[in-house]
């Protein structure tokens, strides 16, 4: 009843009905009109009933109701239906530089951001100077992984991730089988990749978290991080990736260093930005 106070006939289009009108927002069968359902089975819909229902007539209800994105999956819970996927609203597609806030305080560790497609949206400088990361590759992170050469000659851990690597992008791509986006990835993959091709097949799934990693760096040796995938609710389209050091090969020590400017000297290639 509350979502209905919000809004006014007017903004629905109706008629404001002047000064008489007792119902703050609109009406239950206003809705009901509006969303193209009947009275009674809207205001059982309210009531919490257990009424059949589809996620069409959700999607109307919503719209009427003008429910942002996580009120309408809200609205999918309360009805017994798995909800929709997440979408970006209109006023959080700025995110971008508070995001980029967040890689840069992680410093001196490597930090990346990346969209549902696995393409490099930004990095910070301690992910160049460790992992490679760098303008002159594809800028998407399931082809770098089996393409770049730097990546694959520093890192010791590579056969044992490949293979997670892969299953957490096939887990990925079934949650949306018809998007055009991850067919697109996965044909580049596979043509770049006979390795890619060989874990693809081989049908294993596993859903985003954890990967250990162990990477010899030219100028410091061993580093063992931690890297971990996190989602920011109000950007589903978008993962955050964290490396933190391991209590391992003094690793953390490394890691400033190499950040530092006389590690950054001895970098053998241009930091981002």
């Amino acid at each position: 009843m509350n979502r209905r106070a919000r809004v006014t006939p007017a903004e629905a289009g109706l008629p404001d009905g002047g000064p008489r009108r007792r119902t703050p927002g609109l009406r239950r069968e206003e809705v009901a009109v509006l969303a193209g359902v009947g009275a009674s089975w809207y205001q059982w819909l309210e009531q919490g009933r257990d009424i059949s229902v589809s996620p069409q007539v959700l999607d109307s209800v919503a719209r009427v109701l003008r429910l942002s994105d996580v009120e309408r999956r809200h609205l999918y819970v309360l009805a017994g239906l798995n909800p929709p996927a997440p979408e970006v609203a209109p006023e959080k597609r700025d995110m971008c530089e508070g995001l980029r806030r967040v890689i840069d305080t992680w410093m001196p560790y490597p930090a990346h951001i990346m969209d549902i497609y696995y393409n490099c949206v930004m990095y910070n400088d301690a992910a160049a100077i460790v992992l490679g990361m760098r303008p002159d590759i594809t800028q998407n992170c399931l082809v770098d992984f089996f393409t770049d050469p730097m990546y694959r000659s520093r890192s010791r851990s590579w056969e044992s991730n490949a293979r997670t690597v892969v299953a957490q992008f096939r887990a990925a791509c079934a949650a949306r089988p018809d998007d055009e986006g991850y067919q697109a990835v996965l044909a580049q993959a596979r043509e770049a990749s006979d390795e890619f091709t060989a874990l693809w097949e081989q049908r294993d799934i596993e859903d985003a978290g954890q990967i250990r990693k162990e990477l010899d760096h030219p100028l410091v040796g061993l580093l063992c991080m931690e890297s971990t995938a996190m989602k920011v609710p109000a950007r589903p389209d978008l993962t955050v990736v964290l490396h933190t050091p391991l209590d391992e090969a003094n690793t953390a020590a490394k890691l400033e260093w190499l950040a530092s400017p006389e590690g950054r000297r001895g970098a053998m290639y241009p930091v981002a930005g």
